[in-house]
């Protein structure tokens, strides 16, 4: 037909929805915990609409017209030198990353108390580091692959979007101050997870799972890595979850460092 569009012919306009909100952004004990985990300022999500069909082979087009969007681009920050600045440069191509999203429950996090991370009481076993004088084994399971707890989660399911979220909170900010306890962490990767994703249940079934689409991003202007920073940094990431159904896409986004500054 006439008004299809090949994927190759397609482009996408976005328009920010700033009515969207996000409760965890709303949350006065998750905001405590952002504080406490040197990330609260630095973690945003922002929600646009988008006017075209979304089909997860196309995602390298989908993400470079999004960041190359103006309606994007006037609303995008980053943070730099202890501020939200924005893009100035145009954006000249981009690395997309996909991560696989379709956790439903938090049974992902069973492993954990019982792989000897945990004491009972649900406090975290504490351990010698060479580096860091406050360590704990949850922490180096997450981080050090050479560790004897590191292959209690496989590749698969380390790379889920639940799992990421977990573990960006779990390290936190530059001046992070770490949990006793496992709930924080858990409860607070709870209300994030669903905040960003989209469900479905099947009628006939009734089992639900996620229709969201999600892709890490990293954005390169002429002058080289621009976005989500200029320095490759594992907390330091933005992630595009696409609800192909709704149109929408949200750009969960940090920024790792010192200081808390708003928009």
């Amino acid at each position: 037909m006439a008004g299809d569009k090949c994927d190759f012919e397609q482009t996408f306009s976005f328009c920010p929805l700033p009515s969207k909100k996000f409760s965890f952004l709303q949350d006065r004990e998750t905001l405590e915990l952002f504080m406490k985990w040197s990330m609260l300022g630095r973690v945003s999500a922002q929600t646009y609409s988008f006017d075209q069909c979304f089909y997860p082979y196309s995602s390298d087009k989908f993400a470079l017209s999004f960041l190359r969007d103006p309606n994007v681009v006037s609303s995008l920050r980053k943070t730099e030198a202890g501020a939200w600045v924005p893009l100035d440069k145009p954006i000249v191509s981009v690395a997309v990353e996909p991560v696989p999203c379709t956790k439903v429950s938090m049974e992902l996090f069973d492993p954990i108390y019982s792989c000897g991370i945990l004491r009972p009481s649900g406090h975290l076993v504490k351990c010698l580091h060479d580096v860091y004088p406050d360590y704990d084994e949850l922490r180096q399971m997450l981080q050090e692959e050479d560790s004897e707890q590191y292959r209690v989660f496989g590749r698969e399911e380390r790379a889920e979007l639940l799992f990421r979220l977990f573990k960006h909170l779990c390290v936190g900010g530059e001046l992070c101050q770490y949990e006793d306890t496992i709930e924080p962490y858990i409860s607070t990767t709870k209300k994030i997870y669903r905040d960003l994703i989209s469900v479905q249940k099947d009628p006939e079934t009734k089992k639900i799972s996620v229709v969201s689409t999600v892709f890490k991003v990293c954005a390169y202007d002429e002058s080289g890595r621009c976005y989500p920073g200029r320095r490759e940094e594992d907390q330091t990431f933005a992630y595009l979850i696409v609800d192909p159904f709704k149109r929408h896409v949200t750009l969960f986004y940090h920024s790792y460092g010192v200081g808390t500054f708003t928009l």
